[in-house]
C-alpha cells in the first residue's frame, strides 16, 4: 500500500480486467500493453485509489490488467478554499459578517467550521472541505471506460451496428474486484465473471470465484496469460531442440516477440528441408523462414553455416506433434521450391538489362517513376562524390552502383519477398559479373534499415545511401507526405536519422545546406509554388532529428539548446561542439566562459549587426586592452575553426574574463556620443559572435 486513509488503514483486493477479442495482430500487442499500464496508473492515481502493483498481460485473444492490493475506497478529498480577510469576515466584536456567511455557504461548510490562518502578514478565513471517498467498486466502471478510451491502435475495427472501434471485435469481458463482479458494457458485451480457455484445446466458459484464482484457473484451460513466461518457455525449448540437433538457434528478439504473441500455449518443434536449397543465398532462406513461416533458423555449431533444419512453435500441446512437423515441412518445401525457381529465372537476365523496366514502376503519385528516382540518385551521388573529393575509381563505383541500385525491384524474388531488396541486388550483381565493390554498395545503400542497424561500411555504399534517403525525404515533403504524431508510413524519421548517422559516424565533410540545395534542384520540374516553405519545413524536420540524436547520446537539454541555437549546417561540427561544451560544463572555470559571453552578448544585442571597429575611437585604456585581447582571440578562433578545435576557443574565452570585466567596470558603453557607443558595442558584438561559433551560452543553466 502507498498510504493510509485518515479513517484508518484501507482494506484492499486484487482487481482483474480481461478483454477477450478475436485474434489480435502480434505486432500490435506489446505497444498496447504499455498504453494500458500507463493509462491504469494515471487513472487510479487521479481517482485517489491506492494500489501495490499494476501489471498487464496479453495473449492473441485477450488483454489483461491485474492490479494487486487495490484499495476498497478512494482516499478522502481534502479541499481548502481561501476566503476574505479576518477583518472583512468578522466585526470588531468577533461576530461573523455577511461576507463570512456568504463564503461559508458557497463552500458548503458551517460558519463555526471556518479557520483563521496567517498568510504573510495578513489573517484570512479558510474553509476546509472534506469529501469522503467513494467505494472503489462504484468508481471502477468509469475507470474501465477511461482505460478503454485511452487505447489506440495502428488499425482499428468496427463491427455490427456499434459506433465503437477496437483492435479486434470484443467477444467477452471479465471484470472482478476480489470476488465482486464489476458490471459495465462494451459494444453490446456485458462484463461477467467468466473467461474462455484455449480456442482449440478447451474453448468453453471458465467461471472464476475471485480475481486471485485467475492465472492458475486459465492455465488449467491451456492459456498461459503471462507473455513474459511464454517468451521464456519458447526460447528455452528452442535452445534445447537446437542443442539436440548439434546446432545453434539464431536469437532474433523481434521474431521471439512475435511468436510469443501468436500463441496461448506454446510448444516448439523441429523440422527439416532438402539440403539442395542451401545452394541459394542464405539470406533468402532466412528471410523466408522468418517473414513467412515465423521459424527460427539454425546454424552449425562448428562452421556457423545455415543447416537444413528449422524450429517452429505451435499453439498447443505435444499431441500429434509429428503431424504438425510433417505439415510444416511440406509448407517450407513448397516455399523453398518457389524461391529456387524465382532465383534461377532471375539469373537469366543481368541487372543492367532490368533498369529500363523501372520506368513501369511509379515511385510516388505525382513524383514520377522509380527510373526517374534512379537518375536523381545518380546525380546526387556524384555531387556528394565531388564534395568529398573522392578519387576517380571511387566515383566510377558510385556511378555504376547508383545506376543498378534499384534494378532488383523488378526481379521475381524481390517481388515475392520485398524484404530482400538490396540483398538480391548484391547477389545478382555478383552473379552477373559486376565488381564486388558495386555489389556491396547496392546492398549497403539501404542501410541503416532501423535505429540500431549497421551503417554502410564502404564509401560508395555511404554516398549512395545518403543520396537515396535525402531524395526520398525531399520527394515526400514536396508531395505533401510528412510524418504526423505517431504516423510515419514512409519511415521518413528513420530515413533522416539514418542519413545523419552516416554523416556523423563516417565523419563525412558534407554541409546540410549544400545537400538540400542539390536535392531540391533535382525536383525543379515537380516543385512549383511554395518551394521555400517546403525546404524550411524539411530543414526543421531534420533539425529535430539532430536534437533527438543528441538527446539519445545523453546530452543535457541546455547544452543541446545552446548548440542548436547557433548552427546545424555542419552536422559533424554539431556533435563535436556538443561534446566540447558538455565536457567544459563540468569545469569550475566554465562560469568564466558563460559570464564573458553573457556580459558581451547582452549589450551587443543593442547593436544587432556586425560593423567595423574604428581604432581612433578607442580612447580608454580598458577598451584598448580589450581590443588587443580581441585581436588575439579573433586570430585564435580563425585557426581553431579550421581544425574544429572548439575546446581551444573555450579555453581562450575564459581568459577574456578579466579584460571584459575591466572594460565593463570602468568604461561607460552607452554614452551620449553615438559614434563612441556604437564602436564599443561593436567590440562587444565581435567578441560574442566569435564565441557563438561554439554555442549560444545564454541558454546554459549553471
Amino acid at each position: 500500500m502507498r498510504g493510509a486513509s485518515k479513517r484508518g488503514v484501507q482494506m484492499s483486493r486484487n482487481f482483474l480486467l480481461e478483454i477477450g477479442t478475436e485474434e489480435m495482430p502480434a505486432r500490435f500487442i506489446n505497444p498496447v500493453l504499455k498504453q494500458l499500464k500507463e493509462a491504469a496508473r494515471s487513472a487510479f492515481d487521479e481517482s485517489r485509489i491506492e494500489y501495490k502493483e499494476i501489471s498487464t498481460y496479453a495473449t492473441p485473444r485477450r488483454l489483461v490488467l491485474f492490479v494487486k492490493n487495490l484499495s476498497e475506497a478512494q482516499k478522502d478529498l481534502i479541499r481548502e478554499a481561501k476566503g476574505p480577510t479576518k477583518k472583512v469576515a468578522f466585526d470588531e466584536n468577533g461576530n461573523p459578517t455577511r461576507a463570512a456567511y456568504g463564503f461559508a455557504k458557497s463552500q458548503g461548510v458551517e460558519i463555526e467550521e471556518l479557520e483563521i490562518r496567517l498568510v504573510k502578514d495578513t489573517e484570512y478565513v479558510f474553509a476546509v472541505v472534506r469529501e469522503p471517498g467513494r467505494k472503489t467498486e462504484r468508481v471502477l466502471p468509469d475507470i474501465i471506460a477511461f482505460l478503454i478510451s485511452k487505447l489506440h491502435f495502428p488499425k482499428s475495427m468496427r463491427w455490427g451496428s456499434w459506433d465503437f472501434k477496437f483492435i479486434r471485435p470484443v467477444r467477452w469481458v471479465l471484470a472482478l474486484f476480489g470476488d465482486k463482479k464489476i458490471s459495465f458494457n462494451i459494444a453490446g458485451v456485458t462484463s461477467d465473471s467468466f473467461t474462455y480457455g484455449h480456442r482449440f484445446l478447451k474453448n468453453s466458459k471458465v467461471f472464476l470465484k475471485s480475481a486471485d484464482e485467475y492465472f492458475e484457473t486459465v492455465r488449467k484451460s491451456y492459456v498461459i496469460v503471462d507473455n513474459r513466461e511464454r517468451r521464456r518457455m519458447i526460447w528455452d525449448e528452442v535452445k534445447k531442440l537446437a542443442d539436440e540437433a548439434n546446432a545453434i538457434a539464431h536469437y532474433d528478439e523481434e521474431l521471439l516477440d512475435e511468436v510469443t504473441n501468436l500463441v496461448e500455449y506454446p510448444k516448439a518443434f523441429i523440422g527439416k528441408f532438402d539440403e539442395k536449397y542451401l545452394d541459394m543465398p542464405q539470406e533468402v532462406i532466412k528471410t523466408l523462414m522468418k517473414e513467412h513461416q515465423r521459424y527460427f533458423h539454425l546454424l552449425d555449431k562448428e562452421s556457423g553455416n545455415l543447416i537444413a533444419k528449422f524450429i517452429g512453435v505451435r499453439n498447443g500441446t505435444d499431441e500429434h506433434l509429428d503431424t504438425v512437423v510433417e505439415g510444416n515441412e511440406r509448407v517450407i518445401a513448397a516455399r523453398l521450391a518457389d524461391a529456387k525457381f524465382f532465383y534461377d529465372e532471375d539469373l537469366k537476365v543481368a541487372l543492367e538489362d532490368r533498369v529500363d523496366d523501372l520506368k513501369n514502376i511509379v515511385w510516388l503519385e505525382g513524383m514520377g517513376t522509380m527510373y526517374e528516382k534512379v537518375l536523381r540518385i545518380e546525380e546526387l551521388s556524384l555531387f556528394f562524390s565531388h564534395k568529398l573529393n573522392l578519387d576517380d575509381e571511387q566515383k566510377a563505383v558510385i556511378a555504376r552502383s547508383a545506376k543498378l541500385c534499384k534494378a532488383d525491384l523488378v526481379t521475381s524474388m524481390v517481388y515475392e519477398f520485398p524484404e530482400l531488396q538490396g540483398v538480391m541486388g548484391c547477389e545478382y550483381a555478383l552473379k552477373t559479373g559486376e565488381f564486388r565493390a558495386v555489389a556491396q554498395a547496392i546492398y549497403e545503400h539501404y542501410l541503416p534499415r532501423f535505429s540500431d542497424d549497421e551503417i554502410p561500411a564502404s564509401m560508395a555504399g555511404s554516398v549512395l545511401s545518403l543520396a537515396d534517403k535525402l531524395d526520398t525525404l525531399v520527394g515526400c515533403f514536396i508531395a505533401g507526405i510528412k510524418p504526423t504524431g505517431s504516423q510515419d508510413p514512409y519511415g521518413l524519421r528513420r530515413q533522416a536519422l539514418g542519413m545523419l548517422r552516416i554523416i556523423f559516424e563516417k565523419r563525412l565533410n558534407l554541409l546540410l545546406e549544400d545537400m538540400m540545395d542539390a536535392a531540391f534542384d533535382n525536383f525543379k520540374g515537380k516543385l512549383a509554388d511554395g518551394a521555400k516553405e517546403v525546404r524550411e519545413e524539411l530543414l526543421e524536420f531534420i533539425k529535430q532529428r539532430i536534437k533527438n540524436m543528441l538527446l539519445d547520446k545523453g546530452f543535457e537539454h541546455d547544452v543541446i539548446d545552446s548548440i542548436m541555437a547557433v548552427d546545424v549546417n555542419d552536422i559533424n561540427g554539431v556533435f563535436e561542439r556538443a561534446n566540447v561544451v558538455a565536457e567544459f560544463k563540468k569545469r569550475e572555470d566554465f562560469t568564466d566562459v558563460v559570464n564573458v559571453f553573457n556580459r558581451t552578448n547582452n549589450l551587443a544585442k543593442k547593436l544587432g549587426r556586425d560593423m567595423d571597429i574604428d581604432e581612433k575611437l578607442l580612447v580608454e585604456d580598458a577598451e584598448r586592452k580589450l581590443y588587443e585581447a580581441y585581436l588575439e582571440f579573433d586570430e585564435l578562433v580563425s585557426n581553431a575553426l579550421q581544425n574544429k578545435d572548439y575546446s581551444k576557443i573555450l579555453e581562450a574565452t575564459g581568459k577574456l574574463c578579466k579584460p571584459v570585466d575591466n572594460f565593463l567596470d570602468n568604461v561607460m558603453v552607452m554614452v551620449k556620443d553615438k559614434e563612441l557607443s556604437t564602436n564599443r558595442l561593436t567590440l562587444l558584438y565581435k567578441i560574442a559572435s566569435r564565441i557563438k561559433h561554439v554555442a549560444d551560452f545564454s541558454k546554459i543553466v549553471i
